[in-house]
């Protein structure tokens, strides 16, 4: 039995997945933001990576109503993709070229001067396809950790928020409503228990809501639903609510399990 190794490992793990171009993910795959261009006929377009998989790219441009309508006339002609990357076990940035055909074109959906292009490709490099299948293989771990990091909720000391980084500062925000702070009480990979002022509301369960969480490492917005909202004697506001993927959250929470191991085995051995 052939077992694919390489990059082919990845085609066949990973096969039709694409990856959202988060500021997250375009860090950790190494993407210069400002060096990616498509070519088309004698034009060449500065564009940033939107969506990223072994067979397909999607990428954002500036291009007026005008210059679209232009671009449409080179619809399944082909086109050639740049795109640099900076990968820690080289010393010089990894310039990739991948030729394939426009298979669409068109305004980003509110936004009129930005236009998508989709670029389905003829060819897909070995470096390209194990940036993105190490990406994905990461992203396959941190979900693993996601379900591991969320079975226990950890108080947020201020030794603890030390030693995970937090900066103690934390806002709740609703859709079309203005944010607000909150003090974190407790936080796992899945749930947030946070305190509010006598003077916030008290959501019910099933709100959506948007969290703002600083951290040294990295800035985090993730998503929310409340669970539970209760006003204590003191009128405080105590809220729990569960919370979306956020691998930037789970790799904090990494470090942190980590750094607490060795803080515990440091003092036993003194």
């Amino acid at each position: 039995m052939n077992i694919p190794t390489g990059a082919a490992q990845y085609l066949a793990r990973f096969a039709d997945q694409q990856i959202s171009c988060s500021q997250y993910a375009l860090q950790k795959m190494g993407v210069d933001k400002t060096s990616s261009f498509i070519k088309i006929d004698e034009y060449t377009i500065l564009c940033a990576p939107f969506q990223l998989g072994f067979k397909r790219g999607i990428f954002l441009a500036s291009l007026s109503k005008q210059e679209m309508t232009f671009f449409q006339r080179y619809l399944n002609g082909i086109v050639g993709v740049s795109m640099v990357f900076t990968q820690a076990n080289r010393k010089e940035p990894l310039k990739l070229f991948i030729r394939g055909s426009l298979a669409a074109i068109g305004p980003m959906k509110g936004k009129d001067n930005v236009g998508l292009l989709v670029v389905d490709y003829k060819n897909s490099p070995d470096d390209y396809v194990t940036i993105l299948g190490s990406h994905l293989e990461h992203m396959e771990l941190l979900r693993a950790k996601w379900e591991d990091f969320g079975k226990s909720m950890i108080k947020m000391s201020p030794d603890t928020a030390q030693l995970m980084g937090y900066n103690m500062y934390a806002t709740i925000t609703e859709p079309q409503k203005g944010g607000s702070r909150i003090q974190v009480f407790a936080l796992s990979s899945q749930k947030i228990e946070h305190l509010e002022s006598m003077n916030s509301p008290e959501r019910p369960a099933g709100t959506a809501v948007a969290y703002q969480l600083y951290f040294r490492k990295y800035r985090i917005a993730v998503g929310g639903t409340i669970e539970q909202t209760v006003r204590l004697p003191t009128g405080i506001v105590k809220t729990l609510a569960s919370l979306a993927f956020s691998p930037e959250l789970v790799e904090i929470l990494d470090d942190y399990q980590f750094a607490e191991r060795a803080k515990r085995l440091n003092s036993a051995q003194q």
